[in-house]
């Protein structure tokens, strides 16, 4: 009995010995108080902070304007942020660390009285080693000064950064992101915060993929610290843990010797079955332990959730586990904000909003000038959403002190992120850069992660070979080599409250006031103009998709996913172009989408969805329109048939001047032989009798952390239980219990921020609560006049934090949303047109040019000499061909119209005018073999300026390479030209 207590007792002590050699990371989180304004003395231990208002981060202290202010009037200047908090005994002779998510705009940073450092980017994460200041068994005290003003300076070099900008970057300032502590042995492996600490972390990649095999060789690396006072023979061990939790793989290295204080990089691989990789909307994770191990035990462990994919960039497409993905989705935000909030959401409420966009068969999304936090990239491994990453910029490029910060957020922002698998992209600037910075930013990447399956590239980067991807902003280019996508392609504004002139309130299309005293209608539209404005866009990118030639498009992202507290141009204070409102409520555009872009490339033939409601007045005529994928639409009414939709822009089908009638609006699509592919309907909903409430939260609990939110949804309804879509009600609402009322947004006074009365808009709104820290039943209650009450319950659950530290995490717990499933094998489009190729060209002018009309690249031309005999170019062909089509991408694209000639061996296949587009114009020619192609000029092309528009900074929209030549009668100039034959 003795002898076995003795035994017990060793091995207790031994696995406490062990255990303290091990790494343990908190939530730090908890119990900080924050105070606006300059608090003289606030570093100081012993500074008086009672008054402060206690909080728990992420927490932007000017949180309450998000929505109600324009973003230039956010309120800016010093906050300081202040927590009281003790280590685990046994900790006096570890490595403690603090990890920023980040910080806006500058944070000053002091322990225990001590300055311990500074970060000023607002960008990136940051890290302090803090293990000599740290008391043990005492309180400690951290103290944050953080400035928010648009106008901050860098202290060395007392530069601005370029990325503060009040068009863009949303001011939500202070602590506004999360922030853990890490206590490590003295052998460790460090962390990848590398413009503090100078520390890269680990790096985990995947190469030599069987993707129908189901393998690859999964690579584990990691930078290793030695701080003891003796040299240590080390053995870095991997263990593979899969979603559920179930060791696949353990394999090591051999045995390194690590001199004290020695800094080295331990490496360990091995070749691993049945995966499953990582693919859009399948966000399959695995939990990856890299042990550090002395003489057999385990000193260190750091855990690390990614996945693994194989990509390419290649023949101007995507692939994705070698299978082409054509680019759908948005360019949003990096604020990625809510009202009353901004950035600072839960983790589960990023999983809500990011797999909104996945919902809507996006694939990517697009951060716009600034790298996101680590929760939304996070969040997008989760949901299974491909990103394209920036690091920070604004509109153009810069030089000298400005470049360098650049590039020291790329280095910053690839380290921390480049285990995370949805990152796919990273982008360079949201404009063009110099060859020189894109040789630079490429270097960075090939030294921080060469290994990662990413391209590097940025907007406008045409004719610079170092960009390994590109793309343009509201326009269309097209590629035989790097993928081009468009950047933006879309970016009109209209509020969900506006279903169009026939609903309350009424809103006609395009009524709203001027902007910049230039019309605005494109920023004042009803839902019905936006989403038909949507489909007209995207169609003309997916005519240019993969497998309509060699040279295709690979997509583009619409601007933006949700409407952001960002720069605007229509009647509200606020971005209004997202295709889901602030609340994340969709509009029509939503569900456009999802109808066009269900495939990977080719679209599914089964989306349908017919735009609006079906509640108006008796009398009321208006065209009514369908979004399909498949050939051809009917509509019923009350089950009488109304015919077939007018088809136009690949996807919209239009039924003119249907007469309401209450009852049922169905549509049905058909393929090209009849065959009912898919239908919908619309009804007509009673009239208002009560109030819904429907709630939204954590999947694993409402969480009593202070932090932790729940959206509620409240509904006008019938006594069926319908919504009542022209519904403007305004509804009361009262909280009862350990609960913080943050509300929601509509059209109104300050954008009713903050307001516990707020209108519903088109039968519907939400509204946020957020938990305090002591858990509990909330009691809401939702009124209306005239309208049966709503109450729904919730409680909070309780979290375990002591001495400031806690080991629950924001996202702890959060599934993976694997709705899509594995890639699926075999081609993810149909060949439906083959490029002819062309040897070599004669033209009636410039002749030495005229290749540049072939060449593909957009940026090089052949342009006549202005004068209408001149206006002829002749291809020949590399061999004789039937010519069904010829594609051209004419200067002036979108404002210019040319009167046009082709002819086939010197047979007229093509007489008529080409058409303003974003970029190409398709002659469908009649069949014609032969082995010259002639482009002819007839007459004068025809400008129409009207339609040139104008960008944020007032510059025209790119229409083509500027040439006086086609200002005159007889100017034509071709950017590019792709002859077709059928397949």
């Amino acid at each position: 009995m003795k002898r076995n207590l003795f035994f017990f007792v060793f091995a207790l002590i031994t696995q406490l010995t062990f255990a303290q050699n091990q790494r343990s990371t908190y939530n730090f989180n908890p119990d900080w108080k924050v105070y606006v304004g300059d608090a003289v003395g606030a570093e100081a231990t012993d500074f008086d902070d009672k008054t402060w208002k206690g909080i728990t981060l992420p927490y932007a202290w000017n949180e309450d304007e998000a929505f109600k202010k324009s973003i230039e009037n956010l309120s800016t200047g010093i906050a300081w942020y202040r927590k009281r908090f003790s280590i685990p005994i046994g900790s006096a002779d570890k490595k403690v660390f603090l990890e920023f998510e980040g910080v806006r705009q500058a944070g000053e940073f002091y322990l225990n009285g001590k300055f311990i450092g500074r970060h000023e980017n607002g960008i990136t994460a940051f890290g302090f080693d803090i293990s000599n200041l740290i008391v043990e068994g005492k309180e400690n005290v951290i103290a944050v000064k953080t400035d928010n003003s648009w106008t901050y300076r860098e202290k060395a070099t007392n530069s601005t950064y370029q990325w503060n900008d009040k068009n863009f970057n949303a001011n939500y300032g202070g602590i506004s992101k999360n922030v853990k502590l890490h206590i490590t042995g003295k052998i460790f492996q460090t962390l990848g915060l590398y413009s503090t600490l100078k520390t890269t972390g680990n790096y985990i990649y995947a190469k030599d993929f069987d993707i129908t095999g189901k393998s690859a060789v999964i690579v584990s690396e990691s930078e290793i610290r030695n701080e003891t006072n003796e040299a240590k023979n080390i053995t870095y061990e991997v263990e593979i843990k899969d979603a559920y939790g179930k060791i696949i793989k353990i394999f090591s290295a051999a045995p390194q010797s690590l001199a004290a204080g020695e800094t080295a990089i331990l490496k360990a691989e091995s070749l691993v079955g049945n995966l499953n990789f990582w693919s859009w909307g399948y966000g399959y994770l695995y939990t990856i332990n890299s042990k550090l191990k002395v003489n057999g035990d385990s000193v260190d462990e750091l855990i690390t959730k990614t996945g693994f994919r194989k990509t390419g960039f290649k023949n101007g497409m995507v692939y994705l586990n070698d299978r082409v993905l054509m680019m759908k989705g948005y360019a949003q935000r990096s604020s990625n904000e809510w009202p009353a909030i901004g950035l600072s959401v839960p983790a589960w409420l990023s999983d809500y909003s990011n797999q909104l966009m996945v919902e809507s068969n996006a694939n990517l999304v697009r951060w716009m000038h600034i790298t996101p936090w680590k929760q939304d990239i996070e969040s997008c491994d989760r949901v299974g959403l491909l990103q394209a990453m920036p690091a920070g910029d604004s509109e153009k490029d810069v030089t000298g002190t400005r470049w360098d910060q650049r590039k020291a957020v790329m280095t910053d922002a690839i380290i921390y992120n480049r285990n995370n698998p949805s990152i796919v992209f990273y982008e360079c600037g949201n404009e063009s850069i110099s060859a020189e910075h894109m040789i630079e930013m490429k270097d960075i990447r090939n030294r921080y992660d060469p290994n990662g399956g990413r391209a590097i590239g940025s907007r406008e980067m045409l004719d610079i070979d170092a960009a390994e991807y590109g793309g343009e902003m509201l326009y269309i280019n097209k590629s035989a080599g790097k993928p081009l996508w468009a950047t933006e392609y879309s970016r009109d504004e209209g509020l969900r409250k506006y279903w169009d002139e026939f609903s309350p309130p009424y809103h006609i299309n395009g009524a709203g006031p001027k902007y910049k005293d230039a019309d605005a209608s494109d920023y004042n539209r009803n839902q019905d103009s936006h989403a038909i404005e949507d489909v007209i866009r995207w169609n003309e990118y997916y005519q240019e998709r993969p497998g309509t030639g060699t040279r295709v498009s690979s997509g583009g992202v619409n601007i933006i996913f949700s409407d952001s507290n960002t720069h605007h141009r229509g009647e509200e204070n606020y971005r209004r172009s997202g295709e889901v409102d602030a609340m994340r409520i969709p509009k029509d555009g939503y569900f456009a989408h999802k109808v066009m872009w269900d495939g990977w490339v080719d679209a599914r033939k089964t989306g349908i969805h017919i735009m609006g409601h079906w509640n108006y007045k008796a009398g009321t005529k208006k065209n009514v329109y369908v979004v399909a994928s498949g050939d051809k639409v009917a509509l019923f009414l009350n089950g009488k048939p109304l015919g077939f939709g007018e088809k136009s822009n690949g996807f919209l089908y239009t039924f003119k001047n249907v007469n309401y009638k209450p009852g049922s609006l169905k549509a049905i699509s058909y393929d090209v032989k009849g065959l009912k592919l898919a239908e919908t309907n619309l009804k007509t909903v009673g009239k208002p009798v009560g109030l819904k409430l429907t709630k939204m939260q954590n999947p694993t609990g409402f969480k009593a952390d202070g932090a932790d939110l729940a959206l509620l949804q409240i509904e006008v309804v019938d006594a069926a239980g319908n919504r009542c879509p022209i519904a403007l009600n305004m509804i009361n609402f009262s909280v009862i219990g350990e609960a913080e009322w943050r509300g929601g947004i509509a059209q109104g006074p300050d954008n009713y921020i903050l307001a516990k009365s707020l209108p519903v808009e088109g039968g519907v709104n939400r509204v946020l609560i957020r938990s305090t820290t002591t858990a509990g039943k909330i009691k809401v209650t939702a009124t209306a006049d005239g309208l049966k009450p709503a109450t729904i319950t919730l409680e909070t659950l309780p979290v375990m934090v002591k001495t400031g530290l806690s080991s629950e995490f924001p996202a702890e717990g959060l599934k993976s949303n694997l709705s899509k499933g594995p890639t699926p094998i075999g081609a993810s489009y149909q060949i439906s047109r083959k490029t002819v190729k062309i040897s070599s060209a004669s033209a009636g002018a410039n002749n030495d040019k005229a290749k540049l009309s072939y060449d593909d690249n957009e940026l090089s031309d052949w342009v006549n000499d202005g004068t209408l005999g001149t206006g002829w170019i002749t291809y020949t062909l590399e061999k004789e061909s039937t010519i069904t089509q010829v594609e051209l991408k004419l200067n002036g694209f979108r404002t210019k119209i040319y009167p046009l000639r082709i002819l086939v061996d010197g047979k007229e296949v093509f007489k008529g005018n080409s058409k303003n587009s974003l970029g190409y114009f398709t002659a469908i020619c009649t069949p014609t073999k032969g082995k010259t192609v002639t482009i002819q000029l007839m007459g004068s092309g025809k400008d129409n300026n009207a339609n040139i528009g104008v960008e944020v900074n007032g510059k025209k929209l790119d229409d083509g390479v500027e040439r006086a030549e086609t200002k005159l009668k007889g100017g034509l100039s071709i950017i590019e030209a792709e002859i077709y034959t059928n397949p």
